[in-house]
Order: structure tokens, then sequence, then C-alpha cells
């Protein structure tokens, strides 16, 4: 696999973890019982994941913070993380030197970077409004192969840029009228955490065709949860441990509902009918963060929203279908 071909596979939204495409079987009945349980799985994987904001949000109304919440989370989620690479590694060979460092440093920018600024950022933000600016990680994936390698963007994808970025401008403006300054503070926090999930798409093309999908999945995410794990306890005394019952029974779902389950979901997902039509599929995560932010969170919701929602995903739905062109 080259690299602009692993860049196009892993070219999909924060949260969706990278998976390798394989071709379902040739005869009839087998690819249409297939594609139907590929469908659902990424269907599956979308909401699930669109639940962390949701999960997160609720977490905040009990006095904890960033910090503590994404310990949590990662501490319910390493052990199984753990599991997944060891069952990848079973009949692959030990990681070079050279690629332990780049897992290392994979898992820093993808896993544990991203996760701790997104799950700041939601402090301050609404929970549709973090959805709409993690989905434009694929134009942010775009925009880096066009300035660090060249890649050329179409007149096209430019123009579903633009609308793209106007939808989460709406958005934006929505939220500042209900929620003040500390939106921008939080609309930054969140922007940053999409930045480094796709530098580390970028800098995982290469790496996911040696290493697989799989194992770079796993080994990059018990990194993120070592690291995480070790921010509280230099970050916070063991008193912060101190919490109602309630932020432990959200964090037992965000790590396993939220997080491992939409992994393995999107992974069989793709691994069924490709990694095209799974980024396709998880275009109603925003959709159902919406409806979740609704019911659970009582977030308001405005035409402005609605607009910039529409927009969105319908610019990130161009980008992602054109594969940019090699210079």
């Amino acid at each position: 696999m080259t690299r602009p071909q692993a860049e196009d596979e892993l070219a999909q939204p924060l949260d969706v973890a990278p998976a390798e495409a394989v071709e379902a079987p040739a005869s009839r009945p087998a690819l249409q019982m297939v594609s139907r349980s590929g469908l659902v799985l990424a269907a599956l994987g979308a909401i699930a994941f669109s639940g962390k904001a949701i999960i997160v949000k609720l977490g905040y109304r009990y006095g904890t913070d960033a910090v503590t919440l994404l310990a949590l989370r990662m501490l319910v989620a390493f052990p199984f993380f753990l599991l997944m690479g060891a069952w990848a590694a079973r009949r692959s060979a030990p990681l070079s030197t050279g690629d332990r460092w780049r897992v290392v440093l994979l898992g820093f920018l993808g896993y544990y970077l991203a996760s701790f600024l997104d799950f700041a950022g939601l402090a301050y933000i609404t929970a549709t409004l973090e959805r709409l600016i993690l989905y434009l990680t694929p134009t942010l994936v775009a925009l880096i192969g066009w300035l660090a390698f060249g890649k050329r963007i179409s007149r096209r994808q430019a123009i579903a840029l633009l609308v793209s970025y106007a939808g989460v401008a709406l958005a934006f403006g929505h939220d500042l009228q209900v929620g003040g300054s500390n939106i921008l503070l939080g609309g930054a926090l969140v922007f940053s955490s999409a930045l480094a999930y796709a530098l580390y798409l970028v800098g995982s093309g290469e790496l996911v065709a040696r290493v697989g999908a799989v194992r770079l999945t796993a080994y990059a995410s018990s990194v993120a949860s070592v690291l995480c794990l070790l921010q509280f306890v230099v970050l916070r005394p063991m008193q912060a441990l101190v919490l109602p019952w309630e932020v432990y029974a959200l964090s037992l779902v965000n790590g396993t509902l939220c997080t491992v389950l939409p992994v393995l979901a999107v992974m069989m997902a793709v691994a069924r009918i490709g990694s095209a039509l799974a980024a396709q599929i998880g275009m109603v995560g925003p959709v159902s963060t919406i409806l979740l932010s609704l019911l659970l969170l009582g977030e308001p919701m405005g035409p402005w929203q609605v607009a910039g929602t529409v927009l969105v995903m319908a610019g990130v739905f161009v980008v992602s279908q054109q594969k940019a062109v090699a210079r």
C-alpha cells in the first residue's frame, strides 16, 4: 500500500478507528448478508462514538474535570486494547525500534492529545458543535496533504471545504448567542483536537501498511491510556477519585460502549463494506449527537445549527469522496 492510498483509507472523522478493507465473498447471497452486517456495524459504531460527548457532558454535571474523566475512560478501555494488541500480534513480526517510537508518537498525537483537547473543549461548547468540528477531520487531512505533500485539491473539493467551514461558522454563531465568549475557547480546543487527529492519520499512512490497522490502533490506544493515567497521577491528588457513583457508571459506559465497542464495530464494518461506504454511514454520527443532546442534555437547537450541520455533512461527504490527486 502506498502512502497516498493509506491516507485515503484512513481519512475518516475523529473517533473512527483506521481499518483495512478486504473484499467480501464473491457469491451473491453471502455478499448481501455481509453487506447488511457491515452497514449495521458502521451505523452502530458511528452512533456509539457520538455518545462519547454526551457522556462527558453528563460527567461534568457532577463537578469533575477533563483530566479525571479521560483517565477513568482510558482505565476502563486499557485492558481491552491490551487484549486487542495481543490478538493482533499473534502471527506478526515484532516491531522495529523505529516503528515502536512511531507508535508512541502517533499514540500521543491521535489518542492522547486529541482526546484530551476534545474533553477539555466539551466543558465550554455543546455536544453538537463539538461533533461538527471533529467532523472536519477529513478536510484537515486534505489540507495537510496539499500543504505538506503538494497534493492537488480539485475545484470541487475546494468548494466543499468552504461549505464545510461555513457550516461550522453558522453553528458557532448560534452557540455564541447562547453560551458567550467561552465558546471560542472551547471551539479552539476541539479544533486543535481534530488537527491532532488529522496529523495522526497523515503520519500513520505508511506505518499501518507495515504494522496492520488493528495492531496499530491497539498499540497507539494503549500508549494513550498510559499517558492519560500518568497525567492524572501528576496533576491530581488521589482524593480526586472520591466521586459520585454516577461518574464511575458513566466512565464505564464511556470506556466500553463509547470507546472499545465502536472501535471494533467500525473495523469490522470496514472489513465488510470498505472504508468509503463505512465513512458515508458514519455521517449518522452528527445526527445522532444532535438527537442525544436534545434528549439527554436539553441543549438548545436552532435553525442555524441545523443549517450548519447540513453544510458540514455535505462538504465533508464531497471531500471524502474525491481522492486528492498526487502532484
